[in-house]
């Protein structure tokens, strides 16, 4: 079930027969409903039935009902993600955080004209002091974005696509509530809440993942020729797989040392020129 919260600017529709507002709740979506006939095609299906298993059968909706104030990834990691939305995420963007928490990594001194979040845990987001707004739902149960077509200039994902399911229904809808133009950035890392990623992500490696997100985009058509950025630190990263119970920290989503960085980037259609 969705359920949409307004964060710390309340938005009071204007006094109209027809009020309008730029990213609207969907109450439905149908076949008759043109927004829901212009996600992005499909192509093909990247995992089969078995790579989108997961160990822990329970919900995510229950199994992230509890909040976690926590960052997941250490400082570099961070830093690299926020100078990545630094140097593509243009001031006075509009922007959905899809899959996000209490924190978006969005550099504080850049100005948006509006950040959208999206997550499966209420007291995560309202904490988020870079939402406009809000909603929650468990795109494993339903992939549909309730939110108008072309009404974004740019969304990102960080350290979340591991637990999708249903990759290429969600990068479609990516794809759809996207403007012409617009970039998606997904990132990620080696950590992770081990029983709840997807059985295609848990047991491989860094390449592997990078390789699967690269599917994910090129399964949808519209999307632009991928860039991949990728940073190693000194420290951790693949020595830390090969550890002594290595399997024990990943399935406790407590893996240590720093946080190798990946992130797959792609355009709607085409890349635009900023001056």
């Amino acid at each position: 079930m969705l359920t949409f919260h307004p964060n710390l600017k309340p938005w009071h529709p204007p006094k109209s027969k027809t009020p309008h507002f730029r990213i609207p709740i969907l109450n439905t979506l149908s076949e008759n409903n043109p927004i829901a006939q212009t996600s992005g095609k499909i192509k093909r299906q990247v995992l089969n039935p078995e790579g989108r298993t997961k160990l822990n059968p329970i919900s995510d909706g229950d199994f992230y009902a509890f909040p976690r104030f926590v960052t997941h990834v250490d400082n570099i990691f961070i830093s690299t993600l926020t100078d990545l939305y630094r140097e593509r995420l243009s001031p006075g963007s509009e922007i959905l955080d899809v899959m996000s928490s209490w924190v978006s990594h969005l550099p504080e001194e850049v100005e948006y004209k509006k950040v959208v979040g999206h997550g499966l845990n209420a007291q995560e987001l309202a904490k988020n002091p870079r939402l406009d707004y809000f909603f929650v739902k468990d795109l494993n149960q339903d992939q549909r974005l309730e939110l108008e077509s072309c009404c974004l200039d740019a969304v990102v994902c960080a350290v979340s696509v591991q637990y999708l399911q249903q990759p290429e229904q969600v990068f479609a809808e990516v794809f759809r509530v996207l403007r012409p133009g617009g970039v998606f950035i997904v990132s990620f890392r080696n950590r992770m809440f081990y029983e709840k990623a997807i059985a295609a992500w848990r047991e491989g490696t860094g390449y592997s993942r990078v390789q699967l997100v690269m599917q994910y985009f090129q399964c949808i058509q519209g999307f632009t020729q991928l860039a991949v950025v990728r940073n190693f630190p000194l420290t951790g990263g693949a020595k830390e797989e090969r550890r002594p119970f290595g399997w024990l920290t990943r399935l406790l989503g407590l893996m240590s040392g720093s946080d190798p960085f990946y992130a797959v980037i792609a355009f709607k259609n085409f890349k635009r020129i900023y001056e």
